[in-house]
């Protein structure tokens, strides 16, 4: 097997608010609406958002019914500036995100800042710092 990801997809039990997260907060266009299945426009990787009862019905497997505990994955959103971290923090914000970390800059040579979606899902803007690395 090559390591190659091609499709990234969240599982949820509460599709229209992580539809509407994803797509008004964080600014995804949607590519297919099955309703109980999302596909986002994404360059690279597939993204998709669906609900853990079509998966189970897929799979028939139960696990996939079961709760959610602890940070399981996160999505890191990069920007091109260190000012458009904390823009966009401040921003997203205002539509819904929950903030865990407001930006800071950390040792490795990033302004990066965290927040959660609905569920809880913890994600990452970050930007590289100019000068630093190169």
């Amino acid at each position: 097997m090559k390591g190659k990801v091609a499709l990234i997809t969240i599982l949820t039990d509460n599709m229209p608010a992580m539809l509407r997260f994803y797509r008004d907060a964080l600014g995804f266009q949607l590519k297919n609406d099955q309703g109980k299945y999302v596909e986002f426009e994404n360059e690279g990787v597939r993204f998709a958002i669906c609900s853990r009862l079509i998966m189970k019905s897929v799979t028939g497997h139960a696990s996939y019914r079961q709760a959610k505990t602890g940070q399981s994955f996160e999505l890191a959103f990069p920007l091109d500036t260190p000012e458009e971290v904390d823009r966009v923090y401040a921003d997203i914000l205002t539509k819904g995100a929950k903030p865990i970390m407001a930006p800071v800059t950390m040792s490795w040579g990033h302004r990066t800042a965290f927040f959660a979606d609905p569920d809880g899902n913890i994600h990452e803007l970050f930007a590289e710092l100019p000068g630093i690395g190169e």
